[in-house]
């Protein structure tokens, strides 16, 4: 990841990094800003696929900042522990944490950097395939697993964690979207629409008309370790490792997902985009007759 102060110029710091107003220390991160840091990249010769990935941990990092968008001493810590939570690989957070840092470091706000790197532990986590993922399904609707199939299903599909599981209410499901914040900053995870009618049809036949879907049968909510136990039994019925068998495995196997159909996009725009430059230049191009 970048080192970025050994290189760029402090003089052109980009429009919208500002410190805040007096009473409200922090950082305003803008989109203008990221992109004015990934054009000073690569002007310092950064290739295309190194800055999809500073693109990728930016843009990670705007989503998880909420509405205020505004980094403070603490928030990169925080953002950390948010993102380990909800099944980011170690070394995935942190490359992410390794562009904030040198974003900050770029915008002159180096007190607000997060120290530190996590240790990687010498054994790969198991990662889950769509293959396995499937399966899970398949077999959970074969055995009538109503509850167990829509647990993966939402883990599989969001970037939830289990202790977000009581925000899943009839109430947040309807209007698809359910609130959720870390150190104290909200975001919003997107409920989609095949996942939406399964959810409310399952609270409709357990009579829930309102509040957590998912409760245990004394009505409580539903813990970690619970949780995992029943992904686990599934696991054994559906011929899947049982080391793949939690939350943290599928929301993996979500983010990996989601991350290889951003690279797909990125590089059709960059074709689309390379295209429309090879057609102008063919109208347009500067000619050994020229001058």
């Amino acid at each position: 990841m970048p080192q970025t102060k050994q290189y760029m110029h402090r003089s052109a710091k980009p429009a919208g990094l500002r410190q805040s107003r007096a009473g409200e220390p922090g950082l305003r991160v803008t989109r203008e800003g990221m992109e004015a840091y990934l054009q000073a990249c690569r002007a310092q010769g950064r290739v295309e696929g190194t800055l999809q990935g500073y693109r990728r941990g930016l843009q990670r990092l705007y989503e998880d900042l909420g509405e205020e968008k505004i980094i403070r001493r603490g928030t990169l810590e925080g953002w950390r522990a948010s993102l380990l939570e909800r099944g980011y690989a170690a070394s995935t957070v942190n490359g992410f944490l390794s562009v904030g840092n040198a974003y900050l470091d770029f915008a002159g706000h180096r007190e607000y950097q997060a120290a530190g790197q996590i240790k990687v532990g010498e054994e790969p986590q198991p990662e889950l395939t769509r293959a396995e993922y499937l399966r899970l399904l398949q077999t959970a609707r074969g055995l009538g697993k109503e509850k167990v199939y829509l647990l993966v299903k939402l883990f599989g599909s969001t970037n939830l964690t289990v202790q977000e599981l009581p925000k899943v209410t009839v109430e947040g499901v309807k209007q698809g979207r359910i609130s959720v914040s870390f150190s104290g900053v909200k975001s919003v995870v997107r409920i989609p629409e095949y996942l939406r009618e399964e959810l409310l049809n399952y609270a409709l036949r357990n009579g829930r008309l309102s509040g957590p879907i998912f409760l245990t049968k004394e009505g409580r909510p539903m813990s970690r370790t619970y949780v995992s136990a029943e992904i686990r039994r599934l696991c054994g019925e559906a011929q899947v490792p049982d080391g793949k068998g939690n939350p943290r495995c599928l929301k993996r196997l979500y983010q990996n997902t989601k991350s290889g159909i951003e690279n797909n996009i990125a590089l059709l725009v960059e074709q689309a985009m390379d295209r429309i430059l090879e057609q102008e230049q063919l109208a347009i191009a500067w000619g050994d007759g020229d001058g």
